[in-house]
């Protein structure tokens, strides 16, 4: 059985500039910290993480790996870019030995993820927001749509 952590990154500002470089808000890293000391307190250990390149989940995940520890990271653009096939493809070729893995990721794309892994309705994951997966599968190739069950939501 494997676990996935799916996490939203936090509160992003605007910018000027292009969205791939938009910073968290000041609000943003302070609840990320409050989530991360709850995830501290759970225990709560990574065997590999999946990261969007886009400035905001890079700060999400330096954060959380304050709180967490976690064994591998590997950032990808294609997380930013918004297709729920790319995701799959990206958990698929998680490690093998990895029973846990962390993907930090963006809206709508990270809630379709969960609905499609999880067979149930739309829960749009808000910025910050965690949803614990436990997957029906032994290995990452397998999963797919209805494999897992939605354990916790945290935020």
């Amino acid at each position: 059985m494997k676990h996935l952590i799916l996490l939203r990154h936090g509160e992003a500002g605007f910018s000027d500039g292009v969205d791939f470089q938009r910073q968290l808000t000041p609000d943003g890293k302070d609840r990320l910290n409050l989530l991360g000391e709850t995830l501290r307190s759970s225990g709560m250990k990574v065997d590999f993480l999946h990261c969007s390149a886009a400035t905001r989940t890079l700060e999400t995940a330096e954060i959380i790996r304050k709180y967490v520890p976690i064994e591998e990271v590997e950032y990808t653009r294609e997380i930013y870019e918004g297709h729920l096939e790319a995701l799959l493809k990206i958990l698929e070729h998680t490690p093998k030995y990895a029973d846990s893995c962390m993907l930090i990721g963006h809206n709508p794309t990270i809630s379709l993820l969960l609905s499609h892994l999880t067979h149930e309705g739309y829960l749009g994951l808000k910025p910050g927001m965690m949803a614990i997966i436990e997957l029906e599968v032994s290995d990452w190739s397998m999963i797919g749509l209805g494999t897992g069950i939605l354990k916790e939501v945290l935020q």
